[in-house]
């Protein structure tokens, strides 16, 4: 080690390095692509700053426009990261927002919630639900941002997600389900892009991948340490003591698992049981074969990202069954 180099205090490789000296290094997403239009899609972005006092933000995508005053399903979005990377000004994530919002014609917005380790969990969950708040408080047309007043449609609104940002959606609608927190809206659906579930007991697909299982149990302690147990139920919702899924606040739930994803069980398990708990509402899963975590983010030209795409642009546009409406 050269002179001068700190020491290193942790590893959660290939996402970030904690020095003895207090300094966190990450090693992938951290790029930033500034908002503007699409020259591809033609979506409009632009970022804002939801509370000035956390830090907390969003970006905000709008595609084209039939008439000025068209109205569109409002998309919620939580991005990936094991919640201590990524962002939504990242070229992957901003990339795909443009591609999801194009194809399902939605207003997005998505997230920046502020990550782990300087900001364990559940901070994500806090500031993930205060922005949904913000969001909402737009519905009579009178809040702070004149997208969300002139074209978000209040009467169909989703959550989604990829990976931790599907975790995020899914407590998030949890959450909506409890009479004391969900009073002020009607969400439509949940979409669920790979959501990180983990548990203590492997199933078959975590012991094919030895390497992969251990930093997924090396890494809900590292960024929850006040429940650091990976049977807790905020990543694991089927364990014993979880919250009866069938209080979910939303009326369909789309979970999205990959073949090849270490994460995949999860889904499925998570799937079966959401449609098993005597919950009133709606549940799809749609696996791609051959494909691994989170693969359309990383190829959006491949037609596999592009059938999955146009999934979820059909789950935000499909009416909602009158008998579900709540």
């Amino acid at each position: 080690m050269e002179s001068g180099e700190p020491e290193t205090a942790f590893e959660l490789l290939p996402l970030l390095r904690v020095y003895k000296n207090g300094r966190i290094e990450r090693l992938i997403g951290t790029d930033f692509v500034p908002p503007g239009t699409d020259p591809l899609t033609g979506v409009t972005s632009k970022d804002v700053t939801i509370f000035p006092e956390s830090g907390v933000s969003a970006r905000l995508f709008l595609p084209n426009l039939t008439h000025s005053t068209q109205r569109l399903p409002l998309v919620v979005y939580f991005h990936g990261g094991c919640f201590c990377t990524q962002s939504p000004f990242t070229a992957k994530y901003h990339n795909y927002l443009n591609a999801l919002t194009a194809e399902a014609r939605v207003l997005a917005v998505s997230v920046d919630y502020r990550k782990a380790p300087e900001h364990p969990v559940p901070t994500a969950y806090e500031d993930s639900w205060a922005a949904l708040q913000w969001a909402i408080s737009h519905c009579e047309g009178k809040g702070p941002e004149v997208w969300l007043n002139k074209h978000a449609d209040f009467r169909r609104l989703f959550l989604a997600g990829a990976s931790a940002g599907a975790n995020i959606a899914h407590n998030l609608a949890m959450l909506d389900g409890e009479p004391d927190y969900g009073e002020n809206m009607e969400l439509v659906g949940v979409a669920l892009e790979h959501p990180y579930f983990w548990g203590s007991v492997r199933t078959a697909k975590e012991a094919e991948d030895p390497l992969r299982t251990t930093l997924f149990d090396r890494l809900w302690g590292f960024i929850c340490p006040a429940r650091p147990e990976n049977d807790d139920p905020w990543v694991n919702p089927v364990a014993e003591g979880a919250a009866r899924l069938a209080g979910m606040g939303s009326g369909r739930v789309l979970v999205c698992v990959a073949e090849k994803d270490v994460l995949r069980d999860r889904g499925r398990h998570y799937y079966e049981a959401l449609a098993g708990s005597g919950w009133l509402g709606v549940a799809e899963i749609v696996e791609t074969e051959d494909e691994d975590h989170l693969f359309h983010l990383n190829d959006l030209e491949g037609q596999k990202a592009k059938d999955l795409i146009r999934r979820l642009g059909a789950f935000f546009n499909r009416d909602m069954p009158h008998s579900l409406l709540r």
